[in-house]
């Protein structure tokens, strides 16, 4: 995706601290990229003295073992993955006698598709990797079957105490806490507003950026715009727009659950009990499941930011990845015109704890030699480094997995020392996000069996059940029917104990599942 430099907003109010509102191209004076060759030598030389895994001292720089590496990185993610793999394999890995070879394998699905397939040594796969990027529920699932290295002898306590907390603890599925998951790079969520709609809706209307901090008032201010922007054509009625749409919708129930002081899958010894709490279920009902059959939120393409981009929605909750894809203009049938943007928090429940998403695959080692999980383990140590994962971040979107790195001044000093070019968008999300991270709780469930059909009742349970009644208010508003009249069978307190129930049975039957 093309991403263009434009001018700086010109807002008429002043926007919050931890609000970014920009445009444009970040880069430091313009200068290319060029490590000089000293910083590179002396870089290698610290890695080397501080190698500590069980294997060390037993490479051979003359005889280097060469590990393949498989991820989903695809377009600016893969060249810059390439580009720094490159790196390592000219210094540290030149150094060490470690090389690496990378492929992307396609999206999340596909690789997880050919990883299993290789790992199983069907008829016509490929070999297996020696590391490669993995979910949580995949990795739990593998190192069920028992291929996964346990990494935890290759990284001392003192090196781990350096990652983010939480981003560690994600990879302990072992029994034992042993590390099965090494943190590379996270994501969390942020909101995503074109400011030039809002503007004109914000004086119309007098609302303010700071309804949008809840999903209660995210869902009233939704109502109001689709009020305003219905009054906008008189002589056709209920041809209101939707505001808002999200992606994940699995997150908004595993992180509004947390925010509401209940986890709703609770796991100890790798063992899941369900926690569905029904008052959760019913705030999560009336913010997003109301205002949706009603026609305040919705859905389109695939992605949020695709919506946003023909005019559907002004706005969205998604990933920190997604920011580089939000849209420079916005593009109708018989015109198109340029959009700028706001990043704010991801809104949270009213009166709820301040929980965030934590998501990203991490790289899981497969079991085979000592040498072999030592050299994985020795890359995935040079790649989170601070300088080199922060300038995987500024191409990607995903954060950086170190503690001191999640920081504003390290992020621009790392930009100037290397010379990088950063999309705004991209550079202002990890501003962001860094907020998001030193501020919040960061959470993801831990790993379990049945995890991945689990969070595909989640994902796909009311929003499947959201989209086919908008689409029977429709037909009946286009019946001419009343708007609360239409809507009145879907809303009611019957409605929500019945779909209820039909989640709790079906979540379940999921963790059941073998």
């Amino acid at each position: 995706m093309n991403i263009f430099g434009r001018e700086s907003l010109k807002a008429p109010f002043k926007l919050p601290a931890n609000i970014v509102s920009k445009a444009g191209l970040r880069h430091a004076g313009g200068k290319k990229r060029m490590l000089p060759v000293m910083l590179c030598l002396a870089a290698a030389g610290m890695a080397l003295l501080a190698g500590c895994g069980k294997a060390n001292g037993k490479l051979d720089p003359d005889n280097p073992v060469t590990v393949t590496a498989w991820h989903y990185y695809n377009g600016a993610q893969q060249t810059a993955f390439d580009a720094l793999v490159k790196e390592f394999n000219d210094t540290v890995g030149l150094e060490k006698g470690i090389f690496v070879k990378s492929a992307s394998k396609g999206d999340v699905n596909q690789l997880e598709e050919v990883v299993m397939s290789a790992l199983k040594k069907e008829v016509g796969s490929e070999e297996a990797p020696d590391m490669f990027s993995c979910y949580a529920d995949t990795a739990y699932e593998i190192q069920q079957m028992g291929y996964l290295a346990d990494i935890s002898p290759y990284i001392s306590k003192e090196e781990l105490s350096e990652y983010v907390d939480s981003y560690v603890e994600e990879g302990r599925i072992g029994e034992a806490g042993q590390l099965f998951i090494f943190p590379v790079a996270k994501s969390s969520e942020i909101f995503m507003l074109d400011k030039t709609d809002w503007d004109k809706f914000s004086q119309a209307a007098g609302v303010e950026l700071s309804s949008l901090s809840t999903m209660e008032g995210l869902a009233e201010t939704a109502g109001k715009y689709y009020d305003w922007t219905d009054s906008l054509t008189p002589d056709i009625p209920n041809d209101g727009k939707a505001f808002y749409g999200r992606d994940a919708m699995a997150n908004l129930f595993i992180i509004g659950s947390m925010q509401l002081g209940t986890e709703i899958f609770k796991v100890e010894n790798q063992q899941v009990t369900l926690q569905v709490d029904k008052a959760v279920m019913k705030r999560i009902w009336d913010t997003w499941y109301i205002p949706y059959v009603k026609g305040y939120f919705s859905a389109y393409g695939r992605f949020r930011s695709d919506d946003v981009k023909i005019g559907e929605l002004i706005s969205y909750t998604g990933s920190t990845t997604s920011a580089m894809y939000f849209p420079d203009a916005v593009e109708l049938e018989d015109e198109t015109y340029p959009i700028e943007y706001i990043i704010l928090p991801a809104p949270v429940f009213e009166g709820g704890e301040n929980y965030a998403v934590q998501q990203g695959a991490g790289m899981v080692v497969t079991k085979t030699d000592e040498k072999k999980e030592y050299a994985c383990t020795e890359f995935l140590k040079w790649f989170t480094q601070a300088e080199n994962n922060i300038e995987f971040g500024c191409s990607s979107g995903y954060l950086p997995v170190k503690k001191a790195a999640n920081d504003k001044a390290e992020l621009d000093k790392i930009i100037e020392e290397r010379g990088l070019e950063v999309p705004e968008k991209t550079y202002d999300t990890l501003v962001a996000a860094f907020d998001t991270v030193k501020s919040s709780t960061m959470y993801t469930n831990k790993a379990f069996q049945g995890g991945t059909a689990a969070r595909k009742v989640l994902e796909y349970n009311l929003s499947d059940k959201a989209v086919a009644d908008r689409a029977v208010v429709e037909e009946k508003l286009a019946a001419g029917a009343d708007p609360d009249e239409a809507v009145s069978e879907f809303i009611s307190d019957e409605a929500f104990e019945e779909w209820f129930a039909g989640l709790q049975s079906k979540l379940q039957e999921a963790v059941e599942s073998k």
